[in-house]
């Protein structure tokens, strides 16, 4: 199989580790990626120089966090190319800032008899908060449909968005079926309508450039732990002009201007949306991380990943008794591959994999409805991204060889 060439693997502490007394392959970056050294040093660095509450503090070590966290929005706001600073602010995850978004905008602008357009690829994330505001709203789901190779069905999607429709809610990159889907189409139509878009990011920010100017999308959102950043960070990017129009969806400290016994009035956008201490070290973190990728570059990233996605897909597709889901042709697939062996429980696959330390995710990736959809219970999903090498696609495959072998002879 040979040694490992790709030159950003000494970058990962964990990754010379071992498991099961096997080299660690790790092929589950859509759940969590790992994290440079570069991260780790940025979390250690604010802790043993600089650690002090943000915003508050008038001496020298508060404004020093403060200034190293306010810089961070900048860096965001800069990496996803939105027009201020003021549209982006800090949560602890996606699921937070979708959440956010149906407390209150979906609160304040759905009502009775309106319709909310979904897909039926989405994560439980960017579902089931909307399918509980229809709940209370009394408000109608609609769900665009797919082609038979797994891609989002425009021809639908322009069937169910009409007048009617108040909020299309769609995920950028699936985290199944590895499909991008056309968000500046599905953008356009909706505010064709009247209606607005929100974006679930999670799986698009490490692997492909954003621009939510480009994508118009009204709400964008996403967390650090999926882009190399720490767990329990996560950011929402929405237009000014809609969040203006927002009331908090938490009160307490830091997100004030006035109180007084009867009446309080806010902070500016967005400290307003951000109420209490945040996850100062976390929002470092993600800084440090936004600065590895940039300086790995998206040539880099995007040529590393869609390569292994082609090797990992075309592998699997000579070996007899395996299903993918999502389209085969590797141009059209992100670096996320569902597939199950035939006869064989995901999870029993997945055991066996761990064996030879390779570390994949099996289960239905909370996204139950699009398991219905496609009439399995479960998949293994493996996911690469750009500090994983051919040889570990190879030793995955070698794995599922040997797995294939024992349960089915």
């Amino acid at each position: 199989m040979g040694k490992p060439t790709n030159p950003y693997r000494a970058d990962f502490p964990i990754l010379t580790t071992e498991v099961n007394g096997e080299p660690l392959t790790y092929l589950d970056s859509a759940a969590t990626s790992q994290k440079p050294q570069a991260v780790i040093d940025a979390i250690t660095h604010y802790y043993t120089t600089s650690n002090a509450n943000v915003h508050r503090g008038v001496y020298t070590l508060a404004a020093q966090a403060t200034d190293q966290y306010e810089a961070v929005r900048d860096q965001v706001a800069a990496f996803i190319h939105a027009k201020k600073r003021e549209e982006v602010f800090f949560t602890r995850s996606t699921t937070e800032s979708l959440n956010w978004v149906v407390q209150t905008y979906g609160n304040q602008n759905i009502h009775a008899g309106d319709e909310i357009v979904l897909t039926v690829m989405e994560h439980h994330s960017n579902l089931v908060p909307w399918q509980q505001l229809a709940h209370r709203k009394q408000a109608k789901l609609r769900y665009i449909q797919l082609t038979s190779d797994g891609q989002l069905d425009l021809a639908d999607a322009k069937r169910l968005i009409t007048d009617k429709t108040k909020l299309v809610a769609v995920v950028q990159t699936s985290n199944v079926l590895g499909v991008t889907n056309p968000v500046q189409q599905l953008a356009a139509l909706a505010h064709q309508h009247g209606a607005i878009i929100v974006v679930d990011g999670a799986q698009a920010v490490a692997h492909q450039p954003v621009d939510v100017q480009a994508l118009d999308a009204d709400f964008y959102a996403f967390s650090g732990h999926k882009m190399l950043g720490p767990t329990g960070i996560g950011i929402l990017y929405g237009k000014y002009s809609l969040l203006a129009q927002l009331t908090p969806a938490q009160f307490g400290g830091e997100m004030i201007d006035n109180v007084d016994w009867q009446t309080t009035t806010f902070a500016a956008i967005p400290q307003r949306f951000e109420a209490g201490t945040p996850n100062i070290s976390g929002v470092i973190g993600l800084g440090a991380a936004i600065t590895y990728l940039q300086q790995v570059g998206w040539p880099a990233i995007q040529a590393q990943e869609q390569q292994l996605t082609k090797h990992l897909l075309t592998g699997l597709t000579a070996l007899n008794g395996v299903s993918i889901y999502g389209p085969l042709d590797p141009a059209l697939h992100g670096p996320v591959v569902a597939f199950n062996l035939n006869g064989v429980h995901p999870h029993d696959v997945a055991t066996g994999l761990d064996m030879a330390g390779v570390e994949v995710r099996a289960g239905h990736h909370c996204a139950q409805p699009l398991m219905q959809y496609l009439q399995v219970s479960a998949t293994v999903r493996a996911s690469v991204m750009f500090y994983n090498t051919t040889a570990e696609v190879d030793r995955l495959l070698a794995a599922l060889t040997e797995v294939k072998e024992f349960f089915q002879g």
